[in-house]
């Protein structure tokens, strides 16, 4: 492709927009637009690198008989089609994913529109790996495999982030790799040990496979670190969960003034919750109720308690 901004190769432009622009939505046959409405200078980048030889070019001008700057107007005659026997531009299908809905999924979605994939091509859920059933990654294998019915002289590629995204059991990561293969759809990868479009040949297979098994073996040592933790936190009696709405010092001041005569509804008036949602404000009756039910219920079976205690700490 030339390079001159005045001369700009107009079989390049030809190429671009048989392909319609994700960035300013103009359809096949006619050039990119500014938001002002005139014709673009030059094309947008999600736009030309649907056109493999294309695809690592900075720019691409939009050829000055197009009007560019001038207007929009539609009726552009749409360029040549493309012979049945010429292959077809790659067609990616992006999938991302991460565990817990506290996560951001974001940071993945940069990254795949980058990579020149329209959003409404990409596929996104929060969901931990350790769930068998994935219901936009189903859909996004959906997607892919009616893309290679319908247009089987494309490439199809499911493309994700890095590799962990898809799953970390070495066994479904393999099985996964062989079942796109033997469907004709490759696998890409943006970022980590393998990025690239997955070559499941010679070295290939066995370099995803090492890899694979060391993303299982990275998930056992996160989860063996979590239980760890949890029962080194246990031990000294931080159990997780929200924090007690009534504190072991508001269920003695509860338990004193009642001792007096004092009714529920008095005392508290004076306690004040020290932390949580609700940090600042009065309990709720109920709450203090609940507290006074599991006092009772303490001071009745402490053995019991303290047995089912102990249980539940080895088990973990």
């Amino acid at each position: 492709m030339s390079n001159d901004s005045e001369s700009p190769d107009v079989s390049d432009a030809d190429d671009v927009e048989r392909h319609p622009c994700p960035r300013c939505t103009a359809q096949p046959g006619s050039p990119c637009r500014t938001r002002s409405g005139a014709v673009a200078g030059t094309y947008h980048t999600a736009r030309f690198t649907q056109v493999p030889r294309l695809a690592k070019e900075l720019r691409v001008p939009t050829p000055a008989g197009r009007g560019r700057g001038q207007p929009w107007r539609p009726g552009t005659p749409p360029p040549a089609p493309v012979p049945a026997d010429t292959p077809s531009a790659d067609i990616r299908i992006g999938y991302a994913r991460c565990s817990h809905l506290t996560q951001e999924l974001q940071s993945q979605l940069d990254a795949l529109t980058t990579a020149g994939i329209p959003r409404e091509k990409i596929f996104a859920e929060k969901v931990s790996t350790r769930v068998r059933v994935r219901p936009e990654f189903e859909n996004a294998l959906d997607a892919c495999r009616q893309i290679k019915a319908h247009a089987p002289h494309c490439r199809v590629i499911l493309t994700v982030y890095e590799m962990k995204r898809l799953g970390r059991d070495s066994a479904e990561l393999t099985a996964l790799a062989d079942h796109l293969t033997a469907q004709g759809i490759a696998l890409e990868m943006l970022a980590g040990p393998l990025t690239g479009i997955y070559d499941p040949s010679g070295t290939g297979r066995v370099l995803f496979a090492f890899f694979a098994a060391m993303a299982e073996t990275e998930r056992e040592n996160i989860r063996e670190a979590t239980l760890e933790g949890l029962n080194a936190a246990a031990q000294r009696g931080n159990h997780g969960g929200r924090p007690p709405v009534i504190t072991e010092d508001m269920l003695h001041t509860v338990l004193r003034r009642r001792a007096q005569g004092e009714p529920v509804a008095s005392i508290r008036n004076d306690l004040i919750i020290p932390t949580g949602r609700r940090k600042g404000q009065n309990p709720s009756p109920a709450s203090i109720y609940r507290a006074l039910a599991e006092h009772d219920r303490r001071q009745r079976y402490p053995e019991a308690i303290e047995q089912a205690h102990t249980d539940l700490t080895t088990s973990q």
